[in-house]
C-alpha cells in the first residue's frame, strides 16, 4: 500500500473516530442556582461520553455579584464549598473564596447574577472587579472564564423578587437576554451557558413545571436540563443522545430536556436567543 492511500485512510479512520476523552476542572462562583446546575447529573452526563469533571460550586444561598465581590476582598470565610470528585461528592464549610479558587488549577472559572438581580444590568457594575480579582488568585494561567445565564421565574411565582419584572416571566427572561447582551461582551465574557434558554424551550415543550418552589429547578426534569446544558458546553460534544438518565425520568423526558439543552447551546454558538 504505497502512502498516499495509507495517509488516507488514516485521515478518514480520525474524522470517524470519536474525540479523545477529556478531564475538565470547572468552578462556579455562584449560589444555589448553580447547585441546581452542577451538583447532580453532571459529572455521570459526562462520564457516559467518556469524560470526567472535577466540579466545584462556591456556595452561598442567593450570592449577588456584589457580595462575591466583597467576600473576595474581605477573604470572609462565608462559603459551603461544595466538590465533586470521581463522582463522589463533599462539603467544606466556612470556607473563603480565595481558598477554592486555589484548591485545584480550574480550567473554567463560571460566575453569575442572583436570580432577582439577573435582567438588571445596573447591578452588574462590580463584574469586571470580582472577575479580575478571581483571576488574580487563579493557579492557571488559561484559565477560562463563562456566564452561567440563569432562567426567569415560574409565571405562578408571588415573590417580591418578581416584581421588579412585574410578574411577567417573559419579561423576565428578556431582561435576563437583555443583560447578558448589554453587559458580558465589555466584560471579555463571550462564553455563556445558556441554561436560561434551555428551560425556557422546555417550558414550551412541557408547560411551566420545571420549577418546584417558583425559581429553584424541579429536582428531575428541571435540573437534569441544566445539567444536560453545562455538559454540552464544557465537553464540546451534543447532549443529545446521551445514555444517561436518573430513574425519576423516564425516556422521553430525558431525551426531551437533551433536545432543549442541545438546542440552547446551539443558538448560543449562533449568537442567537428566544424572542418573545
Amino acid at each position: 500500500m504505497n502512502k498516499q492511500v495509507t495517509l488516507l485512510i488514516t485521515l478518514l479512520l480520525a474524522c470517524f473516530m470519536p474525540s479523545a476523552a477529556k478531564t475538565i476542572k470547572v468552578l462556579a462562583i455562584g449560589n444555589s442556582f448553580s447547585q441546581d446546575a452542577v451538583e447532580q447529573y453532571l459529572f455521570e452526563l459526562a462520564k457516559t461520553r467518556g469524560d470526567s469533571l472535577v466540579i466545584g460550586n462556591a456556595y452561598i444561598a442567593g450570592c449577588s455579584i456584589d457580595r462575591h465581590y466583597d467576600n473576595l476582598k474581605s477573604d470572609k470565610a462565608e462559603y459551603a464549598y461544595r466538590k465533586i470528585v470521581g463522582g463522589k461528592r463533599s462539603e467544606l464549610t466556612g470556607a473563603t473564596l480565595r481558598t477554592i479558587i486555589r484548591d485545584e488549577q480550574w480550567d473554567i472559572i463560571t460566575l453569575q447574577q442572583a436570580s432577582p438581580l439577573s435582567g438588571q444590568p445596573a447591578s452588574f457594575a462590580n463584574l469586571p472587579l470580582l472577575k479580575r480579582l478571581v483571576q488574580s488568585y487563579t493557579t492557571n494561567l488559561h484559565v477560562k472564564f463563562a456566564w452561567h445565564m440563569t432562567w426567569a421565574y415560574a409565571e405562578d411565582f408571588q415573590s417580591e423578587n418578581f416584581r421588579a419584572y412585574d410578574f411577567n416571566q417573559r419579561k423576565m427572561y428578556n431582561s435576563i437576554v437583555g443583560a447578558v447582551q448589554q453587559v458580558l461582551p465589555a466584560v471579555g465574557l463571550h462564553s455563556i451557558i445558556p441554561s436560561g434558554t434551555a428551560i425556557q424551550l422546555l417550558r414550551y415543550q412541557m408547560g411551566d413545571i420545571v420549577c418546584r418552589d417558583g425559581y429553584h429547578l424541579s429536582l428531575t426534569i428541571g435540573r437534569y436540563t441544566a445539567a444536560c446544558t453545562w455538559c454540552e458546553f464544557l465537553t464540546g460534544r451534543s447532549v443529545d443522545g446521551n445514555r444517561y438518565h436518573p430513574d425519576t425520568i423516564t425516556d422521553d423526558e430525558a431525551r426531551l430536556c437533551q433536545q432543549c439543552a442541545h438546542e440552547a447551546c446551539y443558538m448560543q454558538q449562533q449568537g442567537r436567543y428566544l424572542v418573545f
